[in-house]
This record gives structure tokens, sequence and C-alpha cells, in this order.
């Protein structure tokens, strides 16, 4: 269920502390608790399950709330990292360099990239963004020769992840990093993370000793500040962040259309953060370009908001712009990485963050629109309250896996890495017996056999 956006309701949602609800001791309220039954603030009692529809109640109810009940909003931003000053947000992303061929992801236009850099630099911006897998393996080293080899090492800040799922033993985490150090033509890296931690490699991880090779290269001063990359569900997210309060900071995917998403998770896994104290770093703002390129009705209305404030035809922002903003907006958020792919892309990301504004409400209301217009092909109307999932013989994880379907019906992709991850542990879509139970709990009267139907041919048919 969709929480209403603006920038009051952005704090709002980031970290809300209800103490007592008209007299009754209630369980602290976090994002982090999304799979757990909540009590409702109406005065009959009801439960109900999911964050998000309390949000939106509290969010409906705030006047009433505070006459009745004491409640704590946690307004202030965590501090940055060092290094990072502020109007600096913007990094410089390496998974979408400029290519020399298109079907070669390794032969990266270096000499386009050192322009890039050049403008990033002298536009006052410094972090910098790889991974071991990026372009083949060519990402590394295209940082080496272009960046690393031609500024002063203090001058910029560097980012690069540990492959976790090139690993199976314990002695692979130093060989690696060691490699990577001299691939990116350095002798430290400022911040260092784990890749892509799920359900899929959090436990092998955990006891290969992942964490403790990140404390150990950062006693050694090899690694200034430790992490790790997250794409998965909120509440490991908190389970990781609670066994491991030696991270210093998270990088998640952020978006405005993925932030109430069952499958993303952008808003609920950025409130696990801000519970455990962990600035954010922003990958995909843009969505993998989604939101750089709206639908026909969402550019009509983007740009004739922009006409109506008294923009010029050639002074009308970027839509990739607006989502940028709106993840750098955000308290939490230490930096917001953009793969930009040409000169042209950091000329545009680098213009409107070096002089950040963040959102206004009426730009809040026109992101409200968009998500609107391009959520209106979704292919279930699942509100992800998991009657369903109460009553289901083979425990089928049916609202993750109609979240999977409303994004395909939304970007026109499909995304495996979810899958394999919202899978686990639970029932395949091609093992519904049909037995119609799961209709008969479901309060939005699904057709939901036809819908698991259409899911396993989507995932589960060899394409």
């Amino acid at each position: 269920m969709s929480v209403s956006l603006s920038s009051e309701n952005l704090v709002n949602y980031e970290n809300i502390r209800m103490t007592s609800v008209c007299g009754r001791q209630v369980q602290q309220v976090s994002l982090s608790y999304l799979r757990e039954t909540l009590y409702s603030i109406d005065s009959n009692g009801k439960k109900f399950d999911g964050f998000l529809h309390l949000c939106k109640v509290l969010s409906a109810r705030t006047s009433t709330l505070n006459k009745e009940c004491s409640m704590k909003i946690d307004r202030n931003p965590i501090q940055m990292q060092p290094g990072i000053r502020p109007g600096t947000k913007l990094g410089f992303g390496c998974m979408r360099l400029p290519l020399l061929d298109p079907s070669e992801p390794g032969n990266i236009d270096k000499e386009q990239v050192k322009r890039m850099a050049d403008l990033f630099f002298e536009r006052g911006f410094s972090y910098v963004d790889t991974a071991y897998p990026y372009h083949e393996g060519a990402s590394e080293l295209a940082v080496g020769e272009c960046v690393s080899e031609r500024f002063d090492r203090k001058s910029f800040l560097l980012a690069d992840k540990m492959p976790v799922l090139k690993i199976d033993r314990t002695e692979q985490y130093g060989q690696i990093f060691q490699e990577q150090l001299s691939k990116c033509r350095v002798d430290y890296f400022d911040y260092y993370l784990l890749h892509n931690l799920g359900i899929d490699r959090y436990p092998k991880h955990n006891k290969l000793g992942a964490f403790e090779f990140l404390k150990k290269v950062k006693e050694e001063g090899r690694a200034r500040f430790i992490g790790f990359s997250y794409h998965d569900e909120a509440g490991l997210l908190d389970r990781i962040l609670t066994e491991h309060p030696e991270i210093d900071f998270v990088q998640l995917q952020i978006n405005y259309l993925d932030w109430d998403s069952p499958v993303a998770q952008s808003g609920a896994n950025y409130e696990v953060c801000r519970k455990h104290g962990k600035p954010v770093v922003v990958m995909e703002p843009v969505k993998g370009g989604t939101l750089a390129s709206l639908p026909p009705a969402a550019e009509k209305l983007f740009r004739d908001f922009y006409l109506g404030k008294g923009y010029k035809e050639d002074q009308i922002p970027s839509p990739a712009s607006l989502a940028i903003r709106f993840a750098a907006s955000l308290p939490n958020v230490m930096m917001v990485l953009s793969g930009m792919s040409a000169l042209s892309q950091m000329e545009d990301n680098s213009s409107f963050i070096q002089d950040f504004v963040p959102v206004s409400d009426e730009e809040l209301a026109l992101i409200g629109e968009i998500r609107k217009i391009t959520q209106s092909s979704i292919a279930v109307a699942c509100t992800s309250c998991r009657y369903c999932m109460e009553v289901c013989p083979r425990d089928i994880h049916i609202p993750a896996y109609f979240g999977l379907l409303n994004l395909y019906a939304m970007t026109g992709k499909k995304t495996g890495m979810y899958y394999h991850r919202y899978k686990e542990g639970y029932g395949l879509a091609s093992e519904c017996v049909r037995c119609g139970r799961c209709e008969k709990n479901c309060p939005q009267h699904l057709p939901i056999r036809d819908k698991l139907e259409e899911f396993a041919a989507l995932y589960e048919t060899k394409q």
C-alpha cells in the first residue's frame, strides 16, 4: 500500500517511535519488523500486518495522535562520514562506463572516462565506486588508469567491493583484496564493501569470516570504512546489522518507484539503517534508466510542471535529475551513485547536484503523480497483507512473487536475483494445488491462482 509523499512524510517515514497509544503499551514501530504483526491505532484494537499500512494511517492521523498519545519523531540526519562535504553527494558509479564497442563490456572508452573524471573532480566531487565484476573485470583497471594514476590519492574517495559470489575459502578474501588494490593502483580503499549480501550469501560468508576480514583490513588501514551492498528484505538487513554493529555504512537500492515496493523494499531497508545509525550510499536512484525515460503521460506531466513554473524549454531539468535529487534529499543518505555512461550524463548530473537543492513539496507531489502513472500498469493489486500465506498449504511466497510480476509489468524486466532470494525456503508458484484457500482469505479478492500460473510461466519456464 502506497505511502503519501510529502517533505514531512519523508521524515515521518524514516524513524517513527510510538511509546504508547491511548494508554495502551505497544511494541516499537519500525520497518525492520515488517513481517511482524503490528497493532492498529483504531479503538477496536484490530490487528493488521504490514508497516506500510500503519505508516499511511499514522500520516493521516497525525493531528489526532498528537492529542491522544506520546509520539517521538527523529528528524536529525546522521553525521556524514569524514571526507564527504555537504553538497557533494554525487558518486561516480563505474558499472556502466562508456564503451568503444557496445557488444564488448570490457572494451571501455578510457579517453572519455578520463574526460568524465576531469569534470567530476573539477566540480568538487570525490567519490568513485567500482567493483570486481563490473565490465567483466575491466572497471577496476579503468579506475586505476583514469583516476588513480592521474589524481593525487588524497583528492578522491575510492570504494570497491569484495565479490563474495566467487569465494569458497577464507584465504580468498585476502587474495582478491590484494588483486583489487593492484588493479585500482592504490594502497588502500576509503570504502570497502561485501558485494550484494542476501539470504543466499550471508550465512555462508558469516561463517567463512567475511566480517572478520573487513575488521582486519580496517584495523590495518587498508580500508577506512567498511560496509556491504544489499538487495533483500528488511528483516534480514536488521539481523545483519544487529549481529555486526561494526559495519560503518550500507549501500542500498533507493529510488522513488521502489520506495514502497515489496520487492526492492527501498523505504523499509532505509528505515532499518536509520534504526541502526548507519549512513546510506544509494545505488540505482534512476532504477537502471527507467526513471530517466518516463511513460508519455508522465513525461508530459513532468514538462508541464516545470513550464508552469516559468522554466524555458532549454531550462527544463531531466527526469533523471529529479530522481537523483529525491534520493539525495533523504537525510540519512551520504552519497548517491550514478552509473554514467557518457560525458553528457556527467555534465547533466554534476550540474544540478553541484548546487544541490532538495526536492520541494510541489516536486514531491509531482513524483507522486508520476508514480501513479507508472504504477498504473501493475499486473496485480496485491497489498502484501500476507493473509494468503496464512492458509497456503505449500507456503508459497505469494506477495513477493506478485511484486516481481508487477515489476515486470512496469519495466518489462525480470530480476532473477530477487526471485532466487524470495523463493528461498518457500514453495514455487508452480507448486500451487489450486485449493482456493488463499482467494477466500484475500481482502482484495484477487484471482491468486491464475496469477500464480502467470508468474510461473514467466519465471519458471525456460526461455
